[in-house]
């Protein structure tokens, strides 16, 4: 079993190969030198996107290269895991809109019915489906090939177009959730290819949004300045992408430590979100899912984000996690769980909430760097405090242990 201390261990590992001094680091990454020695040597974690970026280029290498791979409970990847998301990288890397795949294609009616229930499995409010990606990847690479060789007919082609979309954004998700370096962009470079043969405002501001989604963290700036432009441009016959842009730019601008722009964005995502009837809006096909429930759960993010750590429970309580996707209920509980666990006084809920998560979605938890700091942080204090039955199961499925 890895050490708990694996970030700390990298960034020490990685400043020596630069040959930079802590002090040099420190300074570079808009750090304390204290901070940095203790994060380090493990006494301190990482507990936000701006500290991780920062130390990142400070270090000149992407935030994933810090994170690193996230283990299970026997010290290894799970290779199913890598092989379907290779699989689906393979169909968006060699054939572009307008290509046909080498392989026969089915009706488009069946196509399209298999892939809007593909759509309602992944954004059930049940207990199942989310985070399984190596089954949902196994789904959407024969539908995305299916599409593709329709899409490629002159006279039935534009049918496919649209679905052909919202399951490129699905890849460039799950290839996020899996932290495959290029897979997001690409699906996001898909989208657009998309949109352009649909000649349609709203579906290329569609696809200029999932730009802005998937870009990299390292481009923070430039992701805000996208997201921006999608949330004054956004044609308004459909509010949803300027309603999920505004929230783009908030958590590009918190991740920044811009905290009054991000609540701006904020406060118009909830402006927006309050003129659509729905709760959460199924258009288009899910991917989105804004409205009222997807926007109160980026408050509790960005309140994560920025440190207000327990303070988050006021903004959490008017959430309504049951009303969207079991896969977003798990960010949800996953970012009010590792709020409250930055405070010993909250750490016992924030542990009933990142446990809540991982029920939902296991591999997503599992695979987040900011969990695995907090339960490695939470670790040292169960040593001392003599408990932690619970934190001790948890950490071992995610690979966690505590040293010494």
């Amino acid at each position: 079993m890895p050490d708990s201390n694996d970030l700390g261990r990298r960034v020490r590992e990685l400043r020596s190969w630069r040959g930079l001094s802590m002090r040099t680091t420190a300074d570079l990454a808009g750090l304390s030198y204290g901070y940095l020695g203790k994060l380090e040597r493990g006494e301190k974690p990482v507990n936000s996107r701006q500290v991780l970026e920062a130390l990142a280029l400070a270090l000149r290498v992407a935030p994933d290269e810090l994170a690193g791979s996230a283990p299970d409970a026997a010290g290894h990847v799970p290779p199913e895991s890598h092989d379907a998301a290779n699989a689906l990288a393979n169909l968006l890397s060699d054939w572009w809109v307008g290509e046909v795949p080498d392989a026969p294609g089915r009706p488009l009616p069946e196509v399209l019915s298999e892939l809007m229930a593909f759509h309602e499995s992944r954004n059930s409010t049940g207990p199942w489906g989310a985070g399984d990606y190596p089954a949902q990847v196994a789904k959407l690479t024969p539908l995305i090939r299916d599409l593709l060789a329709v899409a490629a007919d002159p006279a039935a082609g534009r049918e496919a177009l649209a679905p052909l979309l919202t399951a490129y954004h699905v890849a460039g998700s799950i290839a996020a959730r899996l932290r495959i370096p290029g897979m997001p962009s690409m699906a996001a470079d898909r989208m657009r290819q998309v949109a352009d043969k649909l000649d349609d405002p709203v579906w290329q501001a569609v696809a200029l949004w999932g730009r802005a989604h998937f870009i990299s963290s390292t481009s923070r700036p430039r992701q805000y300045e996208l997201a921006v432009s999608v949330a004054d441009s956004a044609p308004p016959d459909r509010l949803e992408t300027r309603g999920m842009a505004n929230l783009t730019a908030a958590l590009a601008a918190a991740a920044q430590g811009q905290e009054d722009v991000a609540e701006t964005h904020l406060a118009e995502a909830a402006a927006i979100a309050d003129r659509i009837e729905a709760e959460v809006s199924p258009w288009p096909a899910g991917i989105m899912q804004f409205g009222r429930t997807n926007t109160a759960i980026f408050r509790v993010s960005i309140g994560v984000e920025l440190g207000q750590g327990a303070r988050v429970t006021e903004i959490a309580s008017a959430v309504r996690p049951e009303t969207i996707s079991s896969g977003r209920q798990a960010s949800f509980w996953t970012d009010y769980g590792r709020g409250l666990m930055e405070s010993r006084k909250h750490r016992d809920a924030g542990l009933t909430a990142l446990l809540k998560a991982e029920k939902l979605a296991p591999e997503q938890v599992h695979r987040n760097v900011f969990v695995r700091e907090a339960v490695s942080d939470a670790l040292a204090s169960a040593r001392r405090d003599a408990g932690g039955r619970e934190l001790r199961g948890f950490a071992w499925r995610m690979g966690v242990a505590p040293t010494g």
